[in-house]
C-alpha cells in the first residue's frame, strides 16, 4: 500500500486534476482580459499623452485579443499548449514594465505577474511552475530595474509577494484536487472522471475526433480480500494503477471507480484501437485477471449512455468467461447480423454427446450443442458464435432456440435401458439474469412434452461465482419446478470448495482439464479424488467430462465418478446419429439409469 508521503509526492508532482482544459481556458483568458483592461486604464489616465502610453495601449490591445482567444479556442488545446500563452504573458509584461513612462505604472504593470503565478501553479506540475515563476520573475525583475525610481527591495518585494501569492494557491488547488483524486492509487475517482468525461465528451463533439470508454473489474478481487486481507487487496489495486498508468498514453484518463473497478477514457482512440490497447496492457499483469468492456463514443450520444453501452461490454465479458476485452457493438456486428439471420431460418443445428453410466457404461442422457455453419465461412467454432450471441444480445434466441429443438427432438427418445434420455442444456448468464426465464422454461416443457425431471440446465461455475441475485433466484425457481441444475466445467473459475453445500445444483461437471492430467499429476489425482468424495457426500452427482482413454475412464471410475462424458463415448452428433447409437445398445441395457441430473 502507498503511504502518506508517496501519495503527497504523486499530487504535487504532477498537474492538479481539476485543472481541466476548460478551466485552464476560462483562467487564462479572465486574466489575459484583466491585464488588458488594467492597461487601458493606465493610457486613459491623467497623463495619457505621456511618453509610452501608446506602447501600453497596443499591449492592451493584444492582451484583450488574447483572452478572446483562449475564450474560445484554448478548451481544446492540450495542457502542453498551455505553455506558451503563459510564458508569453511574462514577457508581455517585461516588455510593459520596461516601456512605462513611470515608476508607478510600471510597478503596476509587473504586478500583473500574479495573474502568471496563479496560471503556472494552477496549471501544471510543481516543477513546471516553478520554471515559469523563474522566467517571468526575472525578466519583470531586470525590467523594474531599469526603471530609476523603482529600489531594488521594492522589486524584490513585490517578488516576495508574488511567490506566496502562487504557492498559497498551489496548496489550495491540491486541496481541491484531492475531492477528485483516489487517495490510494492516486488515480481519478469517480467525481474526477465525471468531470473528464464531460470535458472530452464535448471537445469530441466538436472536433469530430473518436473517443472510446472503458470499465474495467478485477477477477475475483472479493477472494483476494477475503482469504488474504484487505492490505493485499489494496497492493493489488496500487498494482494495476501502476502498470495501467505507465502503459496509457498520456492524453488517457484512468480512475478508479470503487472497489475494485477502474474506469478509463481514450480520446483520439476509435473502439477497435481502444479495444487493442486495453488487451495488451491488461497482458501485462497476467497474475491479476481483469474483465473490460470497451464502447466507442457514438455521434449525438450522451455521457451516461457511453458509459452504460461499456457496462454492457463488461457484463459481456464476465459472462463469456472472464478475464476478457469485449467491445460493444464492435468486430462482431456483422457475424451477429448473420447469426440472427440464421436462428430466424432455423439453420442453427442441434447436436448431441453422449452421457454414459460409469457403472456399465451404457448412455443414459446427451448434452445438447449448437452447431453453426456460416454460408461463407464454413462451419464456426461454437465458442465464437456463442460469444457474439452474448455479446449483441441473441443468447435469449440461441438459448430459447437450442432447448425447444431439444426438447421436441428428444420427447419421445429412449435410452437402451427403455427410459426416457436425459437431457442436459447450457444455460447463460443473460438468461439467467432475465426474471422470466425460469417460467418460459417450463412454458417449453410443457408445450413440447418433455418430463421435467429429466432436464439438466448446465450452467458455468463462473456465472455462480459471481452471485447474481437475480440468477441465483431463477435457479432455485427451476429447481423448485423440479429442473436439475449443473455446474459446467468446474475447476476453471474460482473453485471454492466450502462453497459446494451452497450451490443451488444438483451436478458437477469436472473441466476436461482435470482428466486430462490425471495420469500426468498425483496431486491432481489425489485432489479430484477428495473432491469427488466430498460432492458425492453432498448429495452431487459428478460428471467427468473429456474422457477420451480406456485408462481416463478407469481413473475416474475408481475415484467414484458416477458419469462421463468425451469422445471415447461419441462426438456431438445429429439427432439420426445419436438414434442409430441408441438402438445399437439398447440390448444391453435393462435398468434403470442412475443419472439423476
Amino acid at each position: 500500500m502507498r503511504d502518506r508521503t508517496d501519495q503527497h509526492q504523486v499530487t504535487w508532482s504532477t498537474a492538479p486534476a481539476v485543472a481541466t482544459p476548460r478551466m485552464m481556458a476560462r483562467i487564462l483568458a479572465t486574466f489575459y482580459v484583466a491585464a488588458g483592461i488594467a492597461g487601458l486604464f493606465a493610457v486613459f489616465g491623467p497623463d495619457a499623452g505621456a511618453q509610452g502610453r501608446w506602447v501600453i495601449f497596443t499591449v492592451a490591445l493584444v492582451a484583450l485579443a488574447c483572452g478572446a482567444v483562449a475564450f474560445r479556442w484554448a478548451g481544446h488545446w492540450p495542457r502542453h499548449v498551455f505553455h506558451w500563452p503563459v510564458a508569453s504573458a511574462a514577457a508581455l509584461v517585461a516588455f510593459a514594465v520596461t516601456v512605462s513612462p513611470d515608476a508607478a505604472t510600471a510597478m503596476a504593470a509587473a504586478s500583473i505577474m500574479a495573474f502568471i503565478a496563479v496560471d503556472a501553479f494552477f496549471f501544471f506540475s510543481l516543477r513546471l511552475a516553478w520554471l515559469h515563476m523563474a522566467f517571468g520573475l526575472t525578466a519583470v525583475t531586470a525590467a523594474l530595474l531599469t526603471q530609476d525610481d523603482v529600489p531594488a527591495s521594492i522589486a524584490l518585494a513585490l517578488d516576495a509577494v508574488i511567490v506566496a501569492l502562487g504557492t498559497v494557491v498551489r496548496g489550495l488547488v491540491i486541496r481541491a484536487s484531492s475531492a477528485s483524486r483516489d487517495p490510494l492509487t492516486g488515480l481519478a475517482n469517480r467525481r474526477g472522471f465525471d468531470d473528464a468525461l464531460h470535458e472530452l465528451r464535448t471537445a469530441a463533439a466538436r472536433t469530430g475526433e473518436p473517443l472510446s470508454a472503458a470499465l474495467l473489474d478485477l477477477d475475483h478481487f472479493k477472494q483476494i480480500n477475503d482469504t488474504a486481507g484487505h492490505e493485499a487487496g489494496d497492493r493489488v489495486l496500487c498494482r494495476i494503477a501502476d502498470v495501467w498508468r505507465r502503459e496509457l498514453p498520456g492524453s488517457a484518463v484512468l480512475a478508479r471507480h470503487g472497489g475494485d473497478e477502474f474506469a478509463l477514457l481514450l480520446p483520439g482512440l476509435a473502439g477497435a484501437d481502444a479495444l487493442a490497447l486495453v488487451r495488451r496492457i491488461s497482458a501485462q499483469h497476467p497474475e491479476i485477471g481483469v474483465s473490460c468492456g470497451v464502447a466507442e463514443l457514438r455521434p449525438g450520444q450522451g455521457a451516461a449512455e457511453l458509459m452504460r453501452r461499456a457496462d454492457r461490454a463488461l457484463y459481456d465479458a464476465k459472462a463469456a468467461g472472464r478475464g476478457r476485452c469485449e467491445l460493444e457493438g464492435g468486430a462482431g456486428s456483422a457475424l451477429a447480423r448473420d447469426l440472427a439471420g440464421a436462428l430466424a431460418a432455423g439453420d442453427v443445428q442441434v447436436h448431441y454427446q453422449p452421457i454414459v453410466d460409469l457403472q456399465d457404461g451404457a448412455v443414459v442422457g446427451v448434452e445438447a450443442l449448437a452447431r453453426w455453419t456460416h454460408p461463407e465461412h464454413g462451419p464456426l467454432p461454437p465458442e465464437e458464435f456463442v460469444a457474439v450471441a452474448e455479446q449483441s444480445g441473441l443468447v435469449h434466441a440461441l438459448g430459447a432456440h437450442v432447448l425447444r429443438t431439444a426438447c421436441t427432438e428428444l420427447v419421445d427418445v429412449r435410452t437402451p435401458a427403455g427410459q426416457p434420455v436425459t437431457l442436459g442444456v447450457n444455460v447463460s448468464g443473460r438468461e439467467l439474469n432475465d426474471p422470466g426465464c425460469a417460467l418460459r422454461v417450463q412454458h417449453v416443457l410443457a408445450d413440447t412434452g418433455f418430463p421435467v425431471e429429466h432436464l439438466v440446465l448446465e450452467v458455468t461455475e463462473g456465472l455462480l461465482e459471481g452471485e447474481s441475485p437475480t440468477a441465483v433466484a431463477t435457479l432455485h425457481a427451476l429447481r423448485t419446478a423440479g429442473i436439475k441444475v449443473s455446474i459446467d466445467d468446474f475447476g476453471t473459475g474460482y473453485s471454492s470448495l466450502s462453497r459446494l453445500d451452497t450451490l443451488p445444483a444438483d451436478v458437477l461437471k469436472l473441466d476436461r482439464s482435470f482428466i486430462a492430467t490425471v495420469h500426468s499429476s498425483p496431486r491432481r489425482a489425489q485432489m479430484l479424488q477428495t473432491l469427488v468424495e466430498m460432492c458425492l457426500g453432498l448429495g452431487l452427482d459428478v460428471v467427468a467430462e473429456g474422457v477420451e482413454t480406456a485408462e481416463q475412464e478407469a481413473a475416474v471410475r475408481a475415484m467414484g465418478c458416477t458419469f462421463a462424458q468425451g469422445w471415447r463415448y461419441g462426438r456431438p452428433v445429429p439427432l439420426a446419429e445419436l438414434l442409430t447409437g441408441l438402438r445399437a445398445g439398447a440390448e444391453a441395457a435393462d435398468r434403470e439409469p442412475a443419472y439423476r441430473g
